[in-house]
C-alpha cells in the first residue's frame, strides 16, 4: 500500500511541475510556483548549511542567458515605448521552473532512495501517459470534465477551444503537444536500448509511446514532431534498413508489431462505429487521412499558418531589435493591452502570425532571437555533459524545441531544468545546483 502511495504522490506532484494548474482554492498561483516556493527554501536551508558551496557554473551561464533575455525585452520596450513585457520576466520564470523542478527531484531522491535519469523519464512519461487518459475519459464522460472544472481554475480555458479539442488536466493545445514530443523521444531512446529491457519493459514503454502518440495528436498534433523523430532514431538505432542487423534488436519490432496488429482492428471497428472516436482520429491525424484520400498532404492548421502567418519585417530596425511586441496589442483581454496602438489590425498575435520564430524577431529582433536560441542550446549542452550515455536523447529534445519554433513560440525548458537538477552520479542525488564541476 505505501509503494502504491509513494508512485501516486510522486506522479501527482511531477505532474504539477510539468502540467503546473491554479486551483479555485488558491486564485492567482499555480502548482509550478508553490513548488517553486518550496524548492527555493529547500536551496537556500542547503546554502546556509554549506557556507562554502558556490553556485555550478553552467547555472550561473544559464542565469545570465535568461538575464540577457529580459535585459533585451525591456531595451526592445523602452526603444519602441511599447508595455509588452512577455519576456521580460524570464530571468524569474526560469528559476521558477529551476525551483519547481528541484522539489520534484528532493521529492523523488526521499520517496525512492535514489534519483536519476531513467526515474526522472518514467515520472514524465507516466505523467504524460495518465494525461493522455485522463482527457480521453474526459471526452467520453461529460461529469468528469465537470468535476475538473469544478476546481481547476485560470488556465482552464486551454481545454474550451472551437474545435473541442481533447484536454487534460492543465495540458492542452500545443504546450502540451511540445511536451508529449518532448517524452515521446524519451521513450523512443529508452527503446532504442532494448536489448538491456525485459519484455515487460518493453511491452510497457511501447504502449505508453502508442498511447501519448494517439491521443497525444488527437489533444495536440504538436506531438508528431517527437513521434517521428523517435521513429527515425529507432530505425537508425537498430539498423532496420541494414542486411546486418543484431537479432537482438529485433525485439523492439517484433513487440511493436504485435502490439500494432491487436490495436489496429480496434481502432478500424471505432472508426467506423464511434462518432466520438471518429472525429478526435481525423483531428489528430488530419495529415494521414488528407494523404490517403486526396494524394496530398494538408492540415488545416498547416495552410493557416503557411497562407496568412508567413510574414517578415519590411525594415531593419525590426529585424535588429523589434517592435516590442508579441501579443496583440489591440487585445483588450490581456494584460499587454496598448491603448496608444494605431497600427494595423491584427487577428490573433502581433501581425497575425502565431510561427515561434517570426514572433521573437518581431518582439526583440535577431538580438534577443538568437540569444533565446543559445539559451536553448546551452541547457541542452549541459544535460549532455552532465549525461553522456544520454546524448541522443537531450539532442532530440532540443530538436524537438528548434523543430517546434517554427510553429508555435512555446519553448521547453522544463524539461531540461528537471535533469539539471540531478547529479551526474548515477543513483546518488546530491545538489547539482551547488556542485562545482
Amino acid at each position: 500500500m505505501y509503494k502504491y502511495l509513494v508512485h501516486i504522490i510522486s506522479v501527482i506532484l511531477t505532474s504539477f511541475y510539468f502540467f503546473p494548474i491554479e486551483t479555485v482554492f488558491l486564485p492567482g498561483m499555480n502548482t509550478k510556483m508553490a513548488l517553486a516556493g518550496i524548492g527555493l527554501l529547500i536551496l537556500g536551508k542547503r546554502l546556509a548549511q554549506r557556507r562554502d558551496a558556490g553556485i555550478n557554473k553552467n547555472f550561473f551561464v544559464l542565469s545570465l542567458l535568461a538575464l540577457g533575455i529580459s535585459l533585451i525585452s525591456l531595451l526592445t520596450m523602452t526603444i519602441n515605448n511599447t508595455p509588452d513585457a512577455s519576456f521580460l520576466t524570464y530571468f524569474v520564470s526560469m528559476w521558477v521552473w529551476m525551483g519547481g523542478a528541484y522539489t520534484v527531484v528532493r521529492w523523488l531522491d526521499t520517496a525512492y532512495g535514489y534519483v536519476n535519469v531513467r526515474l526522472v523519464c518514467n515520472q514524465l512519461i507516466a505523467v504524460c501517459v495518465i494525461q493522455c487518459l485522463i482527457a480521453w475519459t474526459k471526452d467520453v464522460y461529460p461529469p468528469l470534465q465537470a468535476w475538473v472544472d469544478s476546481f481547476v481554475g485560470g488556465e482552464a480555458f486551454m481545454g474550451n477551444t472551437k474545435e473541442a479539442r481533447l484536454s487534460g488536466i492543465g495540458a492542452a493545445l500545443d504546450v502540451a503537444g511540445l511536451r508529449f514530443s518532448a517524452v515521446v523521444v524519451m521513450i523512443g531512446y529508452i527503446l532504442s536500448k532494448a536489448e538491456e529491457l525485459s519484455h515487460k519493459q518493453v511491452v510497457t514503454y511501447l504502449i505508453s509511446f502508442l498511447i501519448i502518440a494517439i491521443i497525444g495528436n488527437m489533444m495536440s498534433r504538436t506531438t508528431t514532431v517527437g513521434v517521428g523523430l523517435a521513429l527515425v532514431y529507432w530505425i537508425y538505432s537498430t539498423n532496420l534498413l541494414s542486411l546486418k542487423q543484431n537479432i537482438k534488436n529485433q525485439k523492439l519490432w517484433f513487440w511493436l508489431g504485435g502490439i500494432l496488429c491487436v490495436i489496429i482492428p480496434v481502432f478500424i471497428y471505432l472508426y467506423f462505429a464511434n462518432d466520438t472516436f471518429y472525429k478526435n482520429i481525423r483531428f489528430g491525424f488530419e495529415g494521414f487521412f488528407s494523404l490517403w484520400e486526396t494524394g496530398e498532404w494538408q492540415t488545416s492548421s498547416n495552410d493557416i499558418l503557411l497562407e496568412h502567418m508567413v510574414v517578415f519585417p519590411d525594415n531593419w530596425v525590426t529585424w535588429l531589435i523589434g517592435d516590442g511586441y508579441a501579443a496583440n496589442p489591440m487585445d483588450k483581454t490581456l494584460s499587454f493591452f496598448d491603448p496608444y496602438y494605431t497600427g494595423p489590425i491584427y487577428h490573433g498575435y502581433y501581425k497575425g502570425t502565431d510561427i515561434g520564430y517570426l514572433r521573437y524577431i518581431f518582439y526583440f529582433g535577431l538580438v534577443g532571437t538568437f540569444v533565446f536560441v543559445f539559451f536553448m542550446w546551452k541547457s541542452a549542452w549541459a544535460c549532455i555533459h552532465r549525461f553522456k550515455n544520454y546524448k541522443m536523447m537531450f539532442l532530440m529534445i532540443l530538436l524537438v524545441n528548434y523543430i517546434g519554433w517554427f510553429k508555435v513560440s512555446t519553448d521547453i525548458f522544463l524539461v531540461f531544468a528537471i535533469f539539471l537538477v540531478l547529479s551526474k552520479k548515477d543513483d546518488v542525488q546530491t545538489d547539482n545546483i551547488l556542485e562545482n564541476e
